[in-house]
């Protein structure tokens, strides 16, 4: 497996009530945006590590990476005014590896989601590159909210994971057919819905840094693992 690490950067701080993108904003000493880099990258050697972030955040970026994960090599590639069109610009930059064969499994991660451990990533790259495709998903059930029924629908979570050569197509085509998936596993689906994308179990602590009392979850969560630890 030849995989390539896509983290999405560029969006902004409006929902989290903030003038500043919320994955630049401090998480227990370290920004939220570094331990999402690291976790993304430990469990791969040599892998393309691709951060997508808003233009005018170049500068903070580059101060960033220097400053708190001077051991990683990232490369900054502009975003979109949407997640769908920044998945497209950072698949297009990697397009001649991807059609070479030098990278054959594309992982796309939140950049708001900085507890995905090491090891989720790692399960999801392996389940992509057998299977087509994989997601992590935690099941909730709706038994709480309708005792009638024993039906369960799931969470899906990043880091989201698909076989490089047939991703790339399917965002080549979305462009051309302006079609703009909520994520990465809509746009497969819309384009190749025979390829299987496998369900790895999520993980709880995997919260998305939207809200602010959300950063005060993700504080607790990094205590309790030091703890641990």
């Amino acid at each position: 497996m030849r995989a390539a690490v896509v983290v999405l950067a560029a969006g902004s701080g409006s929902r989290f009530g903030h003038v500043t993108n919320k994955v630049w904003l401090p998480l227990s000493g370290r920004r939220i945006i570094s331990r999402s880099l690291v976790n993304a990258t430990k469990s791969f050697r040599g892998c393309r590590t691709i951060l997508i972030i808003n233009p005018d955040d170049a500068q903070l970026a580059k101060t960033t990476l220097a400053r708190e994960v001077p051991q990683l090599k990232v490369e900054i590639v502009p975003g979109g005014a949407t997640r769908h069109e920044s998945e497209y610009h950072a698949l297009t930059y990697l397009a001649p590896e991807i059609e070479s064969g030098e990278i054959n499994v594309v992982l796309i991660h939140d950049g708001a989601r900085p507890l995905a451990t090491s090891s989720l990533f790692r399960n999801i790259a392996e389940a992509a590159h057998r299977h087509g495709g994989a997601l992590p998903a935690i099941k909730v059930s709706l038994r709480e909210m309708d005792l009638q029924s024993s039906e369960t629908v799931v969470r899906v979570q990043t880091p989201q994971a698909f076989q490089a050569e047939p991703l790339l197509r399917a965002y080549r085509q979305a462009y051309q057919d302006e079609f703009h998936g909520t994520d990465t596993a809509a746009c497969m689906e819309k384009y190749f819905p025979d390829i299987q994308t496998k369900a790895v179990e999520g993980e709880v602590s995997n919260v998305k840094i939207t809200y602010p009392q959300d950063l005060a979850i993700a504080e607790h969560v990094l205590e309790v693992r030091r703890y641990k630890d």
